[in-house]
């Protein structure tokens, strides 16, 4: 069987749906990725783990039909030459115009992933208004295309439902997020180095604002503390321009380490991780800081309080609110002991709930893919990771 899994992003499908991939070539199917970036520069990373890469034309944030029409022909096109048994996409433009060109080949099994319904279908403002219900137009008729439409929470599930996104309830399937590989991210006791960290792209909706002010105010009684950000710059309507972030390094507030392709190191240096993100699906940073037996700082908002227990395995603040935020990093710097145990427990909910194997199974029972219960774990004894 050949499954093709289609992204608007190249480098987050390599990342973040890498042992997903992976565990569809485990139960003997070839797997094609599809994404934006050009094949020269991405062809090998994919080919070193045994799956093809072909790139498509997608702008991920441009509002121009003809740019839509130009993603909608090289999806059509792409797939007629792979002539795949199954199709797994994920992205906004991925899932509208990959489910259409999907059909127009005669493929009906179609599935769809809204890891998050973000800023757009969320967020506020005129012309926010516009693109969200155009976008709602345009999710209700992919839905139709598609055998199953997946969530990472019941939140997300929900709204759609309740939206009217689509009409069959039973349709609406839910994972617990992409799940975390164990055996890359492994548990380490968390030190106490008094160190936050950060990792998300740096766009508004992920609270970077709001890290930076809570590391200014925790400052002031705590100057020993350490803030550090990891993640790139984005093309997202609310991204964060270099100057916000070249003035928190130099009033001394954060760290900024850059863009990592391995962030194992720095979550081992950190004593907290924090994610102040406005909305979620279910954060895979939240998922890999847990693993690796850090407590979590984040928001309570879908998907953050999905991973995130309040005084289980960390704590919930509210969304855009950097006093609260402030508050409870303050509380982890003076009382360590928590901090263990809160990270002790992250660790047993990542094994209990968000162990990638247990979602790549998940998501093969949805896709109807079969798969042998006694294959070995973990991934990397057999396939590079």
């Amino acid at each position: 069987m050949k499954i093709m899994v289609i992204s608007s992003e190249t480098s987050t499908m390599f990342f973040y749906r890498k042992d997903m991939m992976c565990e569809f070539m485990r139960q003997g199917n070839q797997v094609v990725a599809v994404g934006d970036a050009p094949e020269n520069e991405w062809a090998d990373a994919y080919e070193q783990i045994g799956i093809k890469y072909r790139q498509i034309y997608v702008r991920r944030n441009s509002l121009k039909p003809t740019d839509d029409i130009k993603t909608l022909k090289s999806l059509i096109k792409v797939i007629a030459e792979e002539k795949p048994d199954k199709i797994f996409a994920y992205h906004s433009k991925s899932v509208v115009y990959g489910s259409i060109a999907a059909r127009i080949n005669k493929i009906k099994d179609v599935y769809a992933l809204i890891a998050g319904l973000g800023s757009i279908i969320r967020g506020t403002g005129f012309k926010n208004s516009i693109v969200r219900a155009v976008l709602k137009l345009e999710y209700k008729f992919a839905f139709k295309l598609c055998k199953a439409v997946i969530t990472h929470n019941s939140e997300d599930r929900q709204l759609l439902i309740d939206e009217k996104f689509i009409k069959n309830p039973e349709k609406v399937k839910t994972v617990n997020g992409s799940g975390v590989n164990l055996d890359v991210f492994k548990y380490s006791k968390t030190k106490k180095t008094d160190t936050f960290l950060f990792i998300a792209r740096l766009i508004g909706d992920k609270g970077i604002r709001e890290y930076m002010e809570a590391a200014r105010i925790v400052k002031r009684t705590h100057p020993e503390a350490i803030f550090r950000v990891v993640g790139p710059y984005d093309t997202n309507p609310s991204a964060i321009k270099p100057e916000e972030i070249e003035k928190g390094v130099a009033d001394g507030a954060i760290e900024y380490i850059g863009e990592l392709k391995d962030v194992t190191p720095q979550l081992n240096a950190c004593m907290v991780f924090v994610l102040p993100s406005y909305h979620e699906g279910t954060p895979k940073t939240v998922l890999e800081a847990m693993a690796t037996g850090r407590p979590v700082i984040t928001t309570d908002v879908p998907g953050c309080r999905a991973a995130v227990q309040d005084g289980e395995n960390g704590y919930l603040v509210p969304a855009k609110n950097a006093e609260a935020l402030a508050d409870k990093m303050i509380y982890m710097l003076e009382h360590y002991d928590k901090v263990v145990e809160l990270g002790n427990n992250g660790r047993i909910l990542a094994e209990e709930k968000y162990d990638a194997v247990k979602v790549n199974r998940s998501i093969l029972d949805i896709m109807e893919i079969p798969y042998k219960l006694d294959k070995p774990m973990p991934y990397k004894e057999d396939i590079a990771v």
